[in-house]
């Protein structure tokens, strides 16, 4: 057991950390595909120091390399020229030095235990689309849904833009909705979709109810929206194209215009801010068409391995 520096907030806070930790950030860098050099191996070395058995380097390859997930859905990486430990890092280069393609899986650990895993695209740009990776406000919306439950069980809840599907699956496997409703309007990022649905057995369960649909912002109706009854709409990372700004804001006054039960849904919006003007212009006309926001507070526990000095907001609509 050691004392480390704890920077993932911008004051730096004195924790302790242990054999379990290191092990455990191991295996989170490896199943997110983290950079093999922000692996923490300056606190292995450490540990090593305490401890010259080998014991440690079994336990991380049993976390990584030899666990089932990898068998089933092995990750890969780039390759890196740091060798802090040649024994581990020939064994895990087994696997990371693998040659990439087009396509990856990705898995991530849920407080439950279980992995949500995905197919995914090794380019940011893919197709045509940003839609075939996971992005940091999927991932902190996700960590916000595991903390605040209530707002998802026995609800149906409609996603838009839901991507690769990492937020809705993470939803469906931890806060019991009632139904769920993927939402995307390319064919390709719709097509990798359902392959994760599928993969992570969404697709053969009663409980929720499943489906992914083709919802064009530009043409879904009220009628539509009605029939799909949400009570709870999310979404990540959807403010990023000025020009798909006002298509955007016409949708969400139209989904809180449709009443289920008496009274609109709950919609929440995960933005990671990275060009202000944009998101600006995302709000004022949010305001111009008579919707209001509030911030929500963050999530306090950190589930997910991702870059936590982005700027992401989270907000509240309502009119």
């Amino acid at each position: 057991m050691y004392r480390s520096k704890d920077q993932t907030d911008k004051t730096e806070v004195t924790c302790i950390r242990n054999r379990a930790d290191v092990i455990y950030d191991f295996k989170v860098s490896f199943f997110t595909m983290g950079q093999l050099p922000n692996f923490p191996w300056n606190f292995l070395e450490r540990e090593l120091e305490n401890d010259s058995s080998s014991e440690i380097i079994l336990d991380i390859l049993k976390q990584t390399c030899l666990h089932p997930l990898c068998c089933k859905h092995p990750p890969s990486h780039e390759a890196s020229g740091r060798e802090p430990l040649d024994e581990l890092y020939d064994a895990l280069g087994e696997v990371l030095g693998v040659e990439e393609g087009t396509g990856c899986y990705k898995s991530y650990l849920l407080p439950c235990g279980e992995a949500v895993s995905l197919s995914e695209s090794t380019a940011v740009i893919s197709e045509g689309t940003t839609g075939l990776v996971t992005w940091e406000a999927a991932l902190y919306l996700a960590e916000w849904a595991l903390e605040n439950i209530h707002l998802f069980t026995d609800r149906t809840v409609l996603e838009l833009g839901s991507g690769v599907g990492l937020t809705g699956i993470a939803v469906c496997r931890s806060c019991s909705p009632s139904s769920y409703v993927f939402s995307d309007c390319h064919l390709s990022v719709l097509h990798r979709l359902r392959d994760n649905v599928q993969l992570n057995g969404l697709d053969n369960q009663n409980s929720p109810r499943v489906s992914v649909e083709h919802l064009d912002w530009e043409e879904v109706t009220e009628k539509q929206l009605r029939e799909i009854g949400a009570a709870t709409v999310i979404a990540a990372d959807v403010v990023y194209d000025p020009d798909i700004i006002g298509c955007l804001v016409k949708l969400l006054s139209k989904i809180l215009r449709c009443s289920a039960n008496g009274s609109p849904p709950d919609v929440y919006i995960s933005s990671t801010i990275r060009n202000p003007d944009t998101y600006s212009s995302f709000r004022h006309q949010l305001e111009s068409s008579g919707i209001q926001h509030e911030v929500m507070t963050g999530p306090v526990t950190h589930v997910f391995f991702y870059n936590r000095q982005a700027t992401i907001e989270m907000i509240k609509l309502y009119i």
